[in-house]
Order: C-alpha cells, then sequence, then structure tokens
C-alpha cells in the first residue's frame, strides 16, 4: 500500500487551515476532511473540555482536530516511530497546548495503569484487525469514563465486534472506509 506523504488541513477550530506534515509511511490512512468535518459536528456538544485518547494515532488529525476545537487534552497513542516524531514535531510547529504523545503500540499501552477517556478515536491500521482487542481493553481496562464517546473506523464491510454496551449513535460511509460514533452506557 503507498503512504500518504504530504500535508493534511485542519478543517476547523482555532487551527483551522494548518496544515499537518504526513510523512510517506506503508499503511498511512489519514482520515478524510469530509469524515472528520462529520465527526467533529456530531461531536460539537461535547468536543469542549474533553479528555482524549488517539488510538493508532497516525497523523494525529482526528486528535490535532479535537485541540483545535477546544478539547482540553488528547493522548497520541502511535507505535511506528516516524510516525510519532512527525506528530510531535506538527504539534510544536502549531504551538498545540494539551497533546503528548507516547511511542509505543497501542495494545501495549492499554496494558497499562488505566486513566480513565471522555472520547476515544479507535481508527487502527486496517491490514491489523485491532479492533476488537482494543475495543476490549478499553472496556476491561478502565479506559472509558462511564458515557464515554468512541470513534471507530473501519473498512466500508468490516463491522468490528465491539462491546455490548457500545451503542450506536451515528454512522456513515465514504469511499471504503464506515466510520460510527458510540455511546458508552454502564
Amino acid at each position: 500500500m503507498k503512504g500518504a506523504a504530504g500535508r493534511i488541513r485542519i478543517i476547523g477550530g482555532h487551527l483551522r487551515n494548518s496544515r499537518l506534515d504526513v510523512p510517506d509511511l506503508p499503511g498511512l490512512r489519514p482520515t478524510a476532511e469530509r469524515v472528520r468535518e462529520t465527526l467533529f459536528n456530531w461531536l460539537a456538544p461535547v468536543i469542549s473540555g474533553a479528555r482524549c485518547l488517539d488510538l493508532c494515532a497516525g497523523t494525529g488529525a482526528l486528535g490535532i482536530e479535537a485541540l483545535s476545537r477546544g478539547a482540553a487534552s488528547v493522548q497520541f497513542v502511535e507505535r511506528d516511530a516516524r510516525a510519532a516524531q512527525a506528530l510531535r514535531e506538527n504539534l510544536v510547529r502549531l504551538k498545540a497546548q494539551g497533546g503528548q504523545v507516547a511511542a509505543v503500540d497501542a495494545q501495549q499501552y492499554l496494558l497499562a495503569p488505566a486513566q480513565p477517556f471522555g472520547l476515544v478515536f479507535l481508527d487502527p491500521p486496517f491490514a491489523h484487525d485491532l479492533w476488537t482487542p482494543l475495543a476490549q481493553r478499553l472496556e476491561q481496562g478502565s479506559w472509558l469514563t462511564p458515557s464515554a464517546w468512541i470513534y471507530v473506523e473501519s473498512p466500508r464491510q468490516t463491522a468490528p465486534s465491539l462491546p455490548a454496551n457500545w451503542m450506536p449513535h451515528r454512522e456513515g460511509t465514504a469511499g471504503d472506509v464506515r466510520y460510527a460514533l458510540y455511546r458508552r452506557v454502564t
């Protein structure tokens, strides 16, 4: 699979129209602008002050978009050292406050002591089929607040097996991508 080198744009908030440098890495698939715009329209009532986790962050476009729109903090988790470094550089260049990058595998990260998040972006590399194991670790490891929001991006034809208490809120498709927002209920 060809990488996604180049630049992508932040579409809303105080960093609107800022560009993120995107390294040329195999399998890197930034969330499309149209999808991000729809997602953050859905999240508009809850994004301000949110504590977010961007698992398998890649370019960090979802987490940086959240910071731009008023999230209090975003923990980015990205196993590829080059992608993590590019993400750190983008955060510094944009002077984006509240973002921290952990250059570690998402499954390993979720073995650490839990820090509950109110909003999680779950967008793993499509080739690795990590939705179910990551969702289980999020749910069983106390990584989610009682009424957390979870965004899941997957191939259009894939319906990941997710915890039963993640209730579908909204979903859509764009090209070969299915995107959905869930609300955790306890």
